[in-house]
């Protein structure tokens, strides 16, 4: 029989499931059951949808992890009934009526944005020659190089959808604010992280890939809040 938590790690825009490459062993080893949901970034109904079925296809209770635009994602999802809490990473946290783009909206726009290129087909890339700069700038450069081929791209609509009933109103929630992101404004993590009222607030020396940067301390974190349901 299992005793520990499922988690389900949600990533963002221009990620997929291996932006978890440093998180999962470390869980894993502590003998958490964890997948990593492969999202297609195509509308927040969308990946919401995905993220809600791999949740409810977890024998027993979930714990949701989201990062970047994933937290706008476990905002939807977390309502699925066997999903327990929820932690963000660097993370939007929106509240029932609110867009990406008019949380942006809130301060000038971080620098990270001017690296955002849309394509003919609608959807948002991060130019190449300024990934490491804009997105990860305490990563090595061979991550960097990684992360920046292998970015998957986001409709530009993702950041007009706006968001549903939020689930952090009525479970439990952690979160990790990156005090050097270049792709949310810290400020801005730090305000959401206030309005949510987290049962712990964790910030880190880091940019916007604390999950590739700082892995100890998130994965620190994802653990207290998993642990917290035993």
């Amino acid at each position: 029989m299992r005793t520990k938590l499922n988690i389900v790690l949600v990533h963002g825009a221009w990620g997929d499931g291996s932006h978890w490459r440093h998180i999962i062993p470390p869980l894993h080893d502590r003998g958490f059951h964890v997948v990593a949901v492969q999202n297609p970034l195509t509308s927040l109904a969308d990946d919401v949808d995905r993220t809600s079925k791999l949740a409810a296809a977890q024998d027993g209770p979930t714990l949701l992890v989201g990062h970047s635009y994933g937290g706008a994602v476990i905002t939807g999802a977390g309502h699925v009934s066997n999903v327990v809490g929820l932690v963000y990473i660097a993370a939007f946290a929106p509240d029932e009526g609110d867009s990406l783009g008019s949380l942006f909206g809130r301060r000038e726009p971080p620098s990270g944005a001017s690296s955002i290129r849309p394509d003919k087909d609608g959807f948002l890339w991060i130019a190449r020659d300024s990934f490491r700069e804009s997105f990860g700038q305490d990563l090595d450069a061979q991550e960097a190089l990684v992360m920046a081929v292998s970015q998957k791209p986001i409709a530009g609509r993702c950041f007009e959808d706006k968001s549903g009933s939020p689930a952090w109103k009525s479970k439990p929630s952690w979160y990790q604010v990156s005090k050097n992101d270049r792709m949310i404004p810290p400020e801005t993590e730090a305000w959401m992280a206030e309005r949510i009222k987290p049962k712990k607030t964790v910030t880190l020396d880091a940019g916007h890939a604390s999950l590739a940067s700082r892995p100890r301390e998130v994965t620190s974190l994802i653990v207290e809040a998993a642990d917290s349901f035993a």
